[in-house]
């Protein structure tokens, strides 16, 4: 297992193919998986490559989070991912082998941890009470969840995604918006409306669950595909 060479852009090429029909590396939700496989990237995949930018920019953000808390002390507990970071060869698609330099096993030296990104670099103890937290947090939660009936608020939303020019490939941008997957957003249809000077832009809607998925988030994963979106703007907003 593996995904090549990730500081190439074959092996990019090979993460972006696996991400496409997945939203991380292992499981539903981001976990020490991510964080091998981002740490061993030496710079965010183009644009082209939309499920691995798409990727890339989310398990980023988490880094900004961790920050935050890091410097408020907000936060009951530091912001940390589930699970235990393996090598990168146990990761990715078979019969790919793992040939990224300088790629080593999970157990580095502290002085060379300090000059990458750490995200959330966890030892087993963190790992062990961050699990134990979540555990307790899931439950408290399903048992509230099962005293209530709950309804779920959404909304339908049309959003218009500029380009930056009349030489934009629309279909590529629209290929890299519907990249996006959330749980609680789904995509819905789309067309291409014409502003002026052989420029068109994409209008394309959706339906999401109002306590996953707002329109920040939205706006900043679109935008994240700098290279075909100038903007996004919001069209229509109506609760369903």
């Amino acid at each position: 297992m593996g995904f090549g060479d990730l500081k190439s852009a074959s092996g990019l090429k090979v993460l972006n193919d696996f991400l496409s029909e997945r939203s991380y590396i292992e499981g539903y939700v981001p976990s020490q998986a991510d964080v091998a496989v981002f740490d061993a990237i030496s710079s965010p995949p183009s644009a082209d490559l939309c499920h691995a930018l798409r990727w890339y920019n989310h398990i980023k953000s988490y880094q900004s989070q961790k920050n935050r808390c890091d410097i408020s002390e907000v936060s009951p507990a530091p912001v940390s991912l589930p699970g235990v970071k393996k090598p990168l060869g146990q990761y990715g698609p078979a019969g790919v082998a793992d040939t990224t330099s300088g790629s080593a096993p999970v157990a580095a030296s502290k002085e060379d941890d300090d000059d990458d990104m750490d995200l959330f670099g966890s030892d087993d103890e963190d790992d062990a009470e961050a699990a134990r937290l979540k555990e307790e947090r899931l439950a408290e939660y399903a048992a509230k969840k099962a005293k209530k009936p709950t309804l779920i608020a959404k909304s339908s939303i049309l959003l218009d995604v500029k380009p930056w020019d009349d030489e934009t490939d629309m279909a590529k941008l629209e290929e890299c918006v519907r990249s996006i997957q959330m749980d609680g957003l789904v995509w819905g249809q789309s067309k291409l409306v014409p502003v002026g000077y052989g420029i068109k832009k994409l209008q394309i809607g959706c339906v999401v669950e109002d306590d996953k998925v707002g329109t920040d988030i939205l706006e900043e994963h679109i935008t994240a595909f700098e290279d075909y979106v100038q903007s996004m703007d919001v069209a229509a907003f109506n609760k369903i």
